[in-house]
């Protein structure tokens, strides 16, 4: 390709797909509300743009034929804070692909958009969405608006309900919901480079014993995770607070996301959890 369009470039994830990213592509142009990073790689240019704003993320698309969509607020937060960037934002990111003629938009939702489900419900990419927060409720608009655009315009989308990425999975929970961040950038790999997809959903979730969600009906990506968070199993069971069947934190996909009340930080409850608190 030409040209690949990477918003949320500063944040953890963003970062850690810029190179992968730019060796798929001649260009790579990467985008955040934040200053540039540092260093560039060779072929990356950074445009700071607001993604609510359509008169300043909409030109950075053109050209493309692909955008990798990361850009947003990452916890749950009062629905006014969200709107901008996470709604706005979304269908802006779609619009601005469609005036500009892209192929596809590859898009980081969540396992929020369905973090009501219990997490032993044997959930799918079928699974019809159930919001744990705001948060989770701007994913499930965001995937709406894909499958839309697909329906409508012929553009493609894949939405990647990501569960737990992080460098090393935090606490219990995680041995089912992680996802490394080498398991990440195959993820989006094969996002980009499968001929066709359609409008298409994945999770994105390492290859773990324990995952509470299956990819199993969109083998077509040719996504195969090789990371496992068994492998921190006995350490993290030492660290895990008391098993409760009544708490919604440890009984549903979303976490401490589906207990939280509509506005609060899930993260903080995560971050507990990681403790051993309750």
């Amino acid at each position: 390709m030409k040209k690949i369009v990477l918003t949320g470039a500063c944040g953890n994830l963003g970062s850690a797909l810029r190179e992968p990213l730019s060796k798929m592509a001649e260009e790579l142009v990467s985008t955040d509300i934040a200053a540039a990073p540092a260093k560039l790689l060779p072929n990356e240019t950074y445009v700071r743009a607001d993604l609510a704003e359509m008169d300043q993320i909409g030109p950075v698309l053109e050209g493309a034929q692909m955008v990798v969509h990361f850009g947003a607020i990452v916890d749950e937060a009062p629905f006014e804070q969200l709107l901008g960037p996470n709604y706005v934002g979304a269908y802006n990111i779609w619009e601005a692909a469609h005036r500009h003629g892209l192929r596809r938009v590859v898009y980081a939702s969540s396992v929020h958009a369905v973090g009501l489900e219990a997490t032993n419900a044997g959930v799918d990419t079928d699974t019809p969405h159930r919001p744990d927060t705001f948060y989770g409720l701007a994913k499930c608009f965001a995937e709406d608006l894909g499958r839309m655009y697909w329906e409508k315009r012929g553009l493609e989308a894949v939405c990647l309900r990501i569960l737990s990425c992080t460098p090393e999975p935090q606490n219990a929970r995680a041995l089912g919901t992680w996802l490394s961040y080498g398991d990440l950038v195959r993820l989006v790999q094969r996002s980009v480079d499968t001929p066709t997809v359609g409008f298409t959903v994945a999770y994105g979730v390492s290859a773990n014993t324990r995952a509470p969600v299956s990819n199993h009906k969109v083998g077509f990506l040719g996504y195969e995770p090789v990371d496992n968070a068994e492998d921190w199993a006995e350490d993290l069971f030492g660290k895990a607070i008391a098993p409760d069947p009544q708490d919604l934190a440890q009984m549903r996909l979303g976490g401490p996301f589906a207990s939280v009340p509509l506005g609060e930080s899930g993260l903080a409850g995560i971050k507990k959890m990681s403790e051993g608190k309750s």
